[in-house]
């Protein structure tokens, strides 16, 4: 399931919302979000707030553009000037749920996760338990409010079915400063993806802008116009650490941090990420996709999730100013993928 929160950059921190009655928040629009409908911004990146409710807000005056009155479907512009006071919000807060985690690292700063797949970073509309957030509340007693409380400690996020290393942050002065390390892109990261199709490049870069796609509203694509206001410049690098027949097993460094970037990257140079249905068409990898010499009782689902791995995470510490690295070995699923692969599609 796609939440609202796919639909904004992964990098951008907003004002949080404590929901309190008659709370008054007043953000700056950033050039990254321009365009974007003033109650998709809004529902977007405050979660506890339905985009009815807000709206309703939009046209009774509680939320202002530049000191004045605007209409829900307004156009976002930079620098913009938004002044929200927020009704009640729609949900309970989410509740700590004994969820067990692996702790790649912990001090009294923050702490840093790896992430299963099928799990959803934080609280959305269709998503309101069993997220990374939910856990984060039961293991920890402290949590950063710098993004709200629907996002305690969330610097940056990974879509629901990639697995990997996540960075979690306690102090919110620590928090805001991680977040100002993604925006400058002071932090290293480094996935690990199994693509259809063999990448014909031991390496390169894809300098491709990325948008909202015109007509699927949870897709993304690219275009090479560099006058189209609504894409927003992207690089990724790769470098293919494997060939099979038909397959290729690469590492991917995002330079930039757009939503689903490897992802949509991947795809424009018809090596989409296996198993992503969202751009290869396909929601899982079965044993017959890879050998015929198989019976209809031996055919097996090997997985059902894209097959994207966020493996590695470099960023130097705020407290103790040290270069600080992290590595998630690659998932049992994804292995077991590499092992079949191997058996059944060396390179010819």
């Amino acid at each position: 399931m796609i939440s609202e929160d796919d639909l904004v950059d992964p990098d951008e921190l907003f004002p949080p919302a404590t929901g309190a009655v008659g709370e008054v928040i007043e953000c700056e629009v950033k050039a990254r979000s321009a365009g974007l409908r003033l109650d998709h911004y809004l529902a977007a990146n405050y979660l506890s707030f339905s985009r009815s409710v807000l709206q309703k807000a939009i046209e009774s005056g509680d939320i202002t553009v530049n000191g004045k009155s605007v209409k829900a479907s307004y156009k976002i512009r930079p620098a913009d000037q938004i002044r929200i006071q927020f009704p009640p919000p729609d949900y309970d807060l989410p509740p700590p749920e004994d969820i067990p985690l692996d702790i790649l690292y912990e001090d009294q700063w923050l702490a840093v996760i790896n992430k299963p797949p099928n799990m959803v970073v934080h609280p959305a509309k269709g998503n309101w338990s069993g997220t990374l957030v939910n856990a984060l509340q039961f293991h920890f007693t402290e949590l950063s409010n710098a993004n709200g409380t629907y996002r305690a400690g969330i610097v940056h996020r990974l879509d629901r079915d990639t697995s990997g290393v996540i960075l979690v942050a306690k102090d919110t002065n620590v928090h805001r400063e991680l977040g100002l390390m993604f925006e400058h892109r002071h932090v290293f990261k480094e996935y690990v993806a199994i693509t259809y199709g063999e990448i014909d490049r031991d390496s390169d870069y894809i300098e491709l802008r990325i948008k909202h796609h015109p007509s699927d509203r949870v897709k993304m694509c690219v275009t090479a116009d560099r006058k189209d206001m609504q894409a927003k410049d992207a690089c990724t690098f790769y470098e293919v650490v494997e060939r099979f027949r038909g397959y290729s097993l690469v590492r991917v460094q995002p330079k930039t941090g757009r939503t689903h970037q490897i992802r949509v990257h991947l795809a424009s140079i018809d090596c989409p990420v296996v198993a992503d249905k969202l751009y290869s068409g396909r929601d899982q990898l079965k044993r017959s996709d890879l050998t015929q010499l198989l019976t209809n009782e031996e055919d097996t689902q090997i997985i059902d999730r894209q097959c994207l791995h966020a493996q590695r995470l470099r960023f130097t510490h705020p407290r103790l100013n040290q270069l600080m690295q992290f590595e998630a070995p690659i998932p049992n699923d994804m292995q077991r993928v590499l092992e079949l692969l191997k058996a059944h599609r060396k390179p010819s």
